[in-house]
């Protein structure tokens, strides 16, 4: 069967991923976590797991819809069963709000520790175990070595590993595939309905590897994610403090 142009240019845009160092896993394509509006943002198309997301909270608020965002994707992947253990210096989910993203509260093992360096430790250890769908970790300071430790460990097991940073005292390079910023927005009540609306919102992607950075508004829905129109204002944006 003759060659396409358009399969000579996926094989090129595959053949830069590589030399750009993405290397995706066999059931990548496979994976849907429900972030359909983003593909683009992501290389190949694809989320990446098999890799660590590092996301970032400054305030309260902030951590709170950071946890919520993150819950709808480990409910995406972890929709064909699997283990997630949740490691924490100081937890900030509530386990119940979890079945709202669709995840069993038997599908989540929470670790609660003390210091970051022992929830980094326990971290490492949890991503070398290959039959976890995810692994989450709750706290402040991560280095580029230990960045690093974790990203050797998913590049075995290919675990997806998350790193929630709440209020850290500087922000340093990682080896992590992604920074992620989430913000609260303003939820809209489903029409003529009492009460809260749907969790929503203000999702930035500040790093991709080998993808495109951009924000976006989302809310959780149906057991997925839904754009946002843009008529929907956003909380203020807490910034980012830049060392180096």
């Amino acid at each position: 069967m003759p060659t396409t142009k358009a399969d000579i240019i996926a094989q090129l845009q595959k053949d830069i991923l590589l030399l750009q160092g993405h290397q995706p896993t066999l059931n990548n394509a496979a994976v849907d976590v429900g972030l359909g509006p983003l593909r683009e943002a992501f290389p190949g198309g694809v989320f990446p797991t098999g890799y660590i997301h590092e996301l970032i909270s400054m305030g309260a608020e902030d951590a709170a819809a950071t946890s919520g965002f993150l819950s709808g994707i480990l409910g995406c992947l972890m929709q064909e069963g699997g283990i997630c253990i949740w490691i924490s210096t100081n937890r900030m989910i509530f386990p119940p709000a979890l079945q709202h993203f669709g995840i069993a509260p038997d599908q989540v093992v929470f670790v609660d520790v003390s210091r970051d360096k022992d929830a980094l430790w326990a971290m490492e250890e949890a991503l070398k175990c290959n039959g976890l769908a995810a692994v989450v970790g709750e706290l402040k300071e991560i280095s580029f070595t230990a960045s690093r430790r974790l990203q050797l460990a998913v590049e075995q097991s290919k675990v997806t590993g998350f790193v929630h940073r709440h209020q850290p005292r500087q922000l340093t390079s990682t080896t992590c595939v992604a920074r992620w910023q989430i913000t609260p927005l303003v939820s809209e009540q489903e029409e003529r309905m009492p009460g809260p609306g749907f969790p929503s919102w203000q999702v930035a992607l500040l790093k991709m590897r080998s993808g495109k950075p951009g924000t976006w508004r989302l809310t959780w829905y149906d057991n997925r994610f839904h754009i946002i129109p843009e008529a929907v204002t956003a909380l203020p944006l807490t910034p980012l403090r830049k060392i180096g």
